[in-house]
């Protein structure tokens, strides 16, 4: 399948959506059936059984030449955020179509299963990756009582959870992705070798100082909250700058009472930090809450800080990425080997079972916007590179 009909299909994708005019699709929503239509008959068409398990995953099997054979399996998610684009998840899974289709009829010595995952952005019910935990058998009790009804909804049987769980040797997981940033366009490369997806860490951090008239409080006698946290965030930056690999956010504040005559009393904020080991992320973590609690009292304030989120990093299965690169080496394409800072299903795959991930350039480092894009160029490396992987399972 040429590149252009994996682009124009994940634009015909596009238009389910809960938001005409924009692409907004959540967990179980009512588009997802077109988007299962549209997969299924695809699937179907190239030679394998398809399926709809208890957690909404469409799940496309092609059988191998011999029985009993291990599987393989490329896929990502089919949700998106509000006013998503249209190539974020949803092309890993077209992708893995296009290479089913490649074959032609012949089979291989493993089978191939391709999944679209049902969720992964966490939008519907604030928890993320729902599809890949229920495939590796980790939905928990309380999460499986707040995502009942939507399943019930959609037409499933929540009954039959357990039985989502993959029952099979799974030989290797592969994802296709965008890269949703700027790298790959800068060094002006197609595609990229993920070698393990970073760490993150969420937590909320709030100052507490004592709001008074704007006009008739001097400076030295203030407790100004927004001042506080100005300093910290100043802080973070440059601690964000000044260690390699780091990435560090604050990517949410709230003032009280937030007028402009009034110094505020009390700031919240969102603390956002990423790296691809574990130990150096949790570090920085300690001296951010440190310097936190240091400026705030220096200032005469309280501080308090919150942990929302401990993700460990997820690095991607040794063996299996040496051979995405010697497939990306023998696809003509130059090899560079990255740190995913965001969270895919293949993090929660790779607790399981052999995980890797190929990133596609994203034009203009952009993504979780209806500009997302994607060049035909880089659609047919990743192709070339997919299909040279496959030649390993001949």
């Amino acid at each position: 399948m040429p590149a252009r009909r994996v682009i124009d299909r994940c634009l015909q994708l596009a238009q389910f959506t809960e938001e005409p005019g924009y692409i907004t699709r959540t967990y179980l929503s009512p588009p997802m059936h077109g988007v299962h239509d549209c997969l299924t008959r695809w699937l179907r068409e190239a030679g394998c059984e398809v399926a709809i398990d208890a957690a909404g995953n469409l799940r496309g099997v092609y059988p191998a030449a011999m029985a009993n054979a291990p599987r393989i399996v490329i896929g990502s998610h089919l949700d998106t955020v509000p006013h998503g684009g249209a190539f974020d998840g949803i092309l890993g899974v077209v992708l893995g179509v296009a290479l089913v289709e490649s074959l032609g009829g012949r089979r291989l010595g493993t089978e191939i299963e391709v999944i679209g995952f049902s969720e992964e952005e966490g939008v519907r019910y604030g928890t993320c990756f729902i599809g890949s935990r229920a495939v590796v058998g980790n939905i928990d009790d309380g999460l499986m009582q707040r995502i009942r009804p939507a399943i019930l909804e959609f037409g499933l049987d929540p009954a039959g959870m357990a039985a989502a769980a993959w029952q099979h040797k799974i030989s290797a997981y592969l994802e296709f992705h965008i890269e949703q940033g700027p790298v790959l366009e800068s060094l002006e490369l197609s595609v990229g070798v993920v070698e393990a997806i970073a760490g993150q860490t969420r937590a909320v951090v709030e100052f507490q100082g004592k709001a008074n008239h704007a006009g008739t409080t001097p400076m030295l006698l203030r407790r100004d909250a927004v001042a506080t946290a100005a300093e910290w965030i100043s802080f973070v930056e440059q601690m964000g700058r000044n260690t390699p690999g780091l990435v560090a956010t604050i990517g949410g504040l709230t003032a009280e009472p937030s007028v402009s005559n009034v110094i505020a009393g009390r700031v919240t904020a969102t603390l956002d930090v990423r790296h691809a080991a574990d130990a150096v992320r949790r570090e920085c973590t300690r001296v951010a809450f440190t310097a936190a609690f240091d400026i705030a009292a220096r200032r005469g304030l309280q501080c308090a800080t919150r942990m929302i989120q401990d993700h460990a990093a997820a690095p991607m299965d040794a063996e299996l990425t040496t051979l995405v690169e010697s497939s990306v080496r023998a696809a003509g394409q130059s090899v560079y080997r990255m740190i995913s800072g965001a969270g895919h299903d293949a993090m929660i795959i790779a607790q399981r079972h052999p995980a890797a991930m190929l990133f596609v350039r994203s034009p203009g480092g952009i993504s979780h916007h209806p500009d997302e894009c994607v060049r035909e160029q880089d659609v047919a490396a990743a192709l070339a590179v997919g299909k040279k992987i496959l030649e390993h399972w001949s």
